[in-house]
């Protein structure tokens, strides 16, 4: 069986997402065969496996790290909340039921066998497991029955890292307050502590770090600086959400509904010099991009009212009237449309009106699609005329069923049934003038697809752009890594990491 370490934070975006991405790329450098797990994941970021299983993002992007292809035995229960209460509940990549908080607290005790096996599992194929823990482990009213934190270390004989987060202030009092609330057993767990996204001189930090050993008898393995490593985040609470980014030459906004998803899918356009990639959440932010983005949702009807309340609706469509390119991705496709229909109650029932820019419609069905897709863009018209005949690849996650009119269909997807109404196509993408959507997330990560975008955005607004060149995204995220393990070399005592584990390094 695999040795095992596991990394806990004092509270929810500490950085264990990273610094477990970090340790897996240095375990697999050094020869390691390295697998990260995480026994429950609550984010609506999510990704389909080539089985068409659905796991957290956040694990796909370890499993990058550590050079292995992801597997849903990484994350086997995954909670996406569908409103303040309620989540959807995924077991082993497949949904089992829409739950409100109370209902799961209950219930959860019977996942335990699916996590157990899980673990098993990855632990006969790997030499290390790199668990990641989930919020904090001090969270005392929910610590009955607990496989998420310190329940996951015991069963997996884990030793624990605990993150904290220094940018937030309040790093010694996150870490002393955790330990102590812990039982002892728990407690003994705790081999080190690593603080993170720290700024400044270390030397002011040192005195702290020497008192907090002494306070809870547990050594500093690490002090890790604020880093820009451009990995793909978990959840809403990236800090892409919230840059104040300057608009670029090229200026995309991104519409920051309430049940954003899978907002990854437009990671690519930051890595491009002169772009700015903007998240926005009030009309008065959205100004005048050169093209908008309605990205995923897991409650589409939600936030298209949500659009219309808050004004963001009124602001899309008077851009659109002047010319502004819109592109719908999965959610923010469904509501590009005329109509969407939920007769089943999968979100909140009834029939809503779109925002009537693409001539299709949509109706909800009980059973998700979970696919992953290759094919082409069709032949395609307006600004992003460029796209026609381009290779395009991803993976599908939705309820419902797009038909569209005449004709106007963005990607030929292999293997796409026919509809039986010869006036519509079941459609995974549409256009229509200078707007356009599509199912298919990560479209824009295809080698030549985002480059194509950008290319035309700018010669649209008579700018150049010198990034835009063949871009390998997948290249540019292995250097991503490679620069996140040198950090974590570079300010962990690695050797001691491998003693903790009974390995050498």
């Amino acid at each position: 069986m695999a040795r095992s370490i596991m990394i806990q934070g004092t509270m929810s975006n500490a950085g264990k997402s990273l610094v477990t991405a970090g340790l897996c790329r240095v375990f697999k450098q050094d020869g390691y065969k390295v697998a990260p797990f995480k026994s429950q994941n609550m984010a609506l970021n999510s990704f389909i496996t080539k089985e068409g299983l659905e796991m957290g993002r956040a694990q796909v992007m370890q499993a990058e790290a550590a050079g292995i292809a992801p597997s849903v035995l990484m994350n086997p229960i995954l909670l996406k909340p569908t409103n303040d209460k309620g989540s959807q509940v995924i077991v082993n990549g497949e949904v089992l039921d829409n739950m409100n908080a109370w209902d799961y607290y209950e219930f959860k005790s019977k996942l335990l066998p699916h996590v157990q096996k899980a673990y098993d599992t990855l632990a006969s194929q790997n030499d290390i497991i790199c668990i990641e823990g989930a919020g904090s482990p001090a969270e005392i009213n929910l610590n009955k029955g607990d496989f998420v934190n310190m329940g996951m270390a015991k069963l997996a004989g884990a030793p624990v890292l605990l993150v904290g987060d220094i940018d937030r202030g309040g790093v010694f009092a996150q870490l002393y307050g955790t330990v102590k609330l812990l039982p002892e057993e728990d407690q003994a767990r705790i081999k080190g502590f690593v603080v993170n996204k720290f700024r400044g001189d270390k030397a002011i930090l040192d005195p702290g770090l020497v008192m907090i050993e002494e306070k809870c008898g547990i050594p500093v393995l690490g002090v890790l600086p604020y880093t820009h490593v451009d990995v793909d985040d978990e959840d809403g609470l990236s800090e892409r959400m919230t840059r104040r980014n300057a608009v670029g030459a090229v200026d995309i906004a991104v519409i920051r509904v309430p049940r954003i998803s899978n907002f990854t899918d437009f990671n690519i356009f930051e890595s491009f010099e002169g772009v700015s990639l903007r998240y926005v959440k009030a009309p008065a932010e959205l100004k005048k991009p050169d093209m908008i983005i309605l990205p995923g949702t897991k409650n589409t009807m939600g936030d298209l009212k949500w659009l219309r309340e808050s004004g963001m609706e009124a602001a899309i469509l008077h851009l659109v009237d002047e010319g502004a390119v819109v592109f719908g991705v999965c959610g923010g496709y469904q509501m590009l449309g005329e109509s969407i229909s939920d007769p089943g109650g999968v979100e909140e029932g009834g029939e809503l009106r779109g925002m009537g820019l693409l001539p299709m419609e949509t109706v909800f069905e009980a059973e998700k699609t979970r696919t992953r897709v290759t094919g082409k863009f069709g032949q395609v018209s307006g600004v992003l005329s460029c796209l026609s005949g381009i290779d395009i690849e991803g993976y599908e996650i939705h309820m419902g069923i797009s038909k569209v009119r005449d004709g106007i269909v963005l990607t030929n997807i292999e293997g796409l049934p026919g509809s039986e109404n010869a006036d519509y196509r079941n459609s995974e993408g549409a256009f229509s003038g200078n707007v356009y959507g599509s199912y298919v997330h990560g479209i824009f990560d295809k080698e030549g697809v985002a480059v194509a975008v950008l290319g035309a955005l700018a010669k649209r607004k008579g700018v150049e752009l010198s990034s835009l060149e063949a871009f390998d995204y997948q290249e540019y995220k292995e250097q991503q890594y490679d620069i996140l393990a040198d950090m974590v070399r570079q300010n962990m005592d690695m050797d001691k990491v491998y003693e903790i584990m009974g390995l050498k390094g």
